[in-house]
């Protein structure tokens, strides 16, 4: 599905739990997993987007056009024969702890809004503790509140696909 047939979805979609917090200008989505691998493997994961990122929530149609380079100034980019798009740009990157972007997804990408997407790591008994934030606030033609279960969904998604990696 592309990014403008999901934005349509994204408004009609049921309210998650892991909506943080919501105001007409802005939102704040959080969810994490545990999985049964070393924070360096999660790590190698995330900054390998194409294993994992839902082929649904691109513009070109395939997880395998994304990537990222985990340094500050590094692209989340998607590229393909007919286009390019930058999801999001890195801001913070220390391996195996934490990776965080700047970007607005999808839909709020042509919107005066930023989003920030944090990866926090943490280990936790013998497999480590992922915690997947996104941040999102300014000005919009609709109101932000109304979108952040929709994109927790989206969220939701993506770090599942994460943790389905490791048989989480």
């Amino acid at each position: 599905m592309r990014w403008t047939m999901m934005a349509a979805l994204m408004i009609a979609a049921p309210a998650r739990a892991d909506v943080v917090e919501a105001s007409d200008s802005g939102f704040t989505v959080s969810n994490a997993r545990i999985v049964a691998a070393s924070p360096d493997a999660v790590w190698a994961a995330i900054v390998t987007p194409s294993r994992w990122w839902s082929a649904a929530h691109s513009w070109s149609g395939s997880a395998a056009n994304f990537s990222i380079d985990p340094v500050a100034g590094g692209c989340f980019c998607e590229r393909w024969a007919a286009g390019s798009v930058e999801h999001a740009r890195v801001i913070y990157a220390v391996r195996g702890k934490q990776l965080r972007l700047n970007g607005a997804l999808g839909p709020l990408q042509g919107e005066a809004v930023t989003g920030t997407m944090s990866f926090t790591l943490t280990p936790e008994g013998k497999g480590t503790r992922i915690v997947m934030d996104y941040v999102v606030g300014g000005h919009a033609r609709f109101v932000l509140k109304e979108l952040a279960p929709a994109v927790d969904g989206v969220m939701k998604e993506q770090i599942m696909g994460l943790a389905r990696l490791f048989g989480g």
